[in-house]
């Protein structure tokens, strides 16, 4: 995997051991801006995974990204009434979880792909 300067990963931090008592799922590791915390030790694909957010994020300057992923949420949770069901459900999630074990994704991925999963 080709090295980027960006996003910056954080391991063995608190930051998702605390979100995780407002999160419906128990968070291993969360992207927010231009860091990636986690729990633990990361694997390449979580930090693929992490990566593919924090593209998603840039293409939408950040707050529209956390915006959109908090309305899919909502939908996700009115449509799924699961909090789980409505996060794996997300377009966000679905893009990430889909081409996490791609190395070359990050790369080779077009501007705004998480569309085709709404």
């Amino acid at each position: 995997m080709k090295a980027y300067k960006f996003p910056i990963f954080i391991e063995n931090s608190r930051v998702p051991v605390f979100l995780s008592k407002f999160a419906p799922i128990d968070i291993w590791a969360i992207s927010f801006g231009v860091w990636v915390w986690c729990r633990g030790e990361m694997s390449e694909k979580t930090k693929r995974h992490e990566a593919i957010h924090y593209l998603q994020q840039v293409e939408l300057l950040f707050v529209f990204q956390w915006v959109l992923y908090l309305l899919f949420f909502l939908r996700g949770l009115i449509k799924e009434k699961s909090g789980k069901n409505a996060y794996r459900q997300n377009p966000f999630e679905l893009e990430a979880y889909d081409k996490e074990s791609d190395l070359d994704y990050r790369s080779s991925r077009k501007p705004y792909s998480w569309v085709k999963y709404i």
